[in-house]
């Protein structure tokens, strides 16, 4: 099997695993776990797992002059967007959050005009057009009411912030990725990640009670801190070197359409027809702002 065919798997297993995330961890909150209470157990525990990787990993030091940029990293990245998603979706549904989600790159691109003037094309302010109007649409236009739900606009404006949030992170993130390996980065982020988030998250991770958790959680647990958290980091950087980022983008797309697939088989979610022509709009957006310009080749 060739590095493509395993990085392509590699990407293939992260869309899946996220994909599998929105409704696992859904089935945990709030009956088991709180929200935040889930977060620090996330955090924490992939703090201990890379750090342990860490311990077989060549050693490096943070630059002092990078310090900040990776306290900003960690307060966007590890802190305020996984605390906004998890706190939404013990609002909303796993069908919104999967598809309010993938509004990131739409949001960076934005935020990149401004910050680093990218250029905007037609077809990418197409793109944003019909992004934010099947945002709309999914957020205005329908209030689905369910007793596992109980305030899904609340919930589905804390996946948009989740994805500003994000968008930020990935764009500070960037110059550290070139100067760091990933286990050195994700030891540190996760690390300050874990202070940031201790005395809001502590609490609720008291709450829980371990005595009465039974199998069904235990492993959902498991789940989103081994697969969500540590071992989609590894998948995606592993299929980031081998393929293109065009190639990598097309991943987007299907991660939603787990999430949705496994939510409806479950009955943790339901489809109508607005949700299918909001996430029809940000799917479409998405794809115009992602595509990247064809360059022509002049042959002499």
């Amino acid at each position: 099997m060739n590095k493509r065919t395993l990085a392509i798997l590699a990407a293939t297993g992260a869309a899946v695993i996220y994909g599998l995330n929105h409704t696992i961890a859904k089935v945990v909150m709030p009956t088991y776990v709180k929200p935040f209470g889930f977060i620090f157990l996330r955090v924490t525990g992939a703090m201990i797992l890379f750090w342990l990787v860490g311990l077989f990993a060549p050693k490096e030091r943070i630059q002092r002059t990078d310090w900040l940029r990776l306290l900003g990293c960690a307060l966007g990245g590890m802190s305020l967007n996984m605390l906004a998603f998890f706190k939404g979706l013990s609002y909303s549904t796993p069908v919104y959050s999967s598809v309010l989600s993938t509004i990131t790159p739409i949001l960076v691109f934005i935020l990149s005009a401004f910050l680093i003037g990218e250029k905007m094309t037609f077809k990418k302010g197409l793109g944003i057009a019909l992004g934010f109007a099947g945002t709309l649409v999914l957020i205005l236009m329908e209030n689905e009411i369910r007793a596992d739900a109980p305030n899904v606009l609340t919930g589905n404006l804390l996946f948009i912030f989740n994805s500003c949030i994000f968008g930020v992170y990935l764009i500070l993130v960037k110059p550290l990725t070139q100067k760091y390996s990933t286990i050195t980065l994700m030891k540190y982020l996760f690390l300050v990640g874990f202070i940031i988030n201790l005395p809001i998250t502590y609490s609720e991770f008291t709450e829980i009670n371990w005595s009465e958790l039974p199998f069904d959680a235990w492993w959902r647990i498991a789940f989103v801190i081994i697969g969500t958290t540590f071992l989609t980091y590894l998948l995606n950087v592993y299929a980031m070197r081998e393929l293109a980022a065009s190639t990598i983008s097309a991943f987007i797309y299907l991660q939603p359409l787990i999430a949705i697939v496994y939510a409806v088989s479950t009955g943790y979610g339901t489809l109508s027809t607005v949700k299918i022509t909001g996430a029809a709009l940000v799917f479409s957006g998405v794809y115009l702002v992602t595509q990247k310009k064809k360059q022509v080749v002049h042959k002499e």
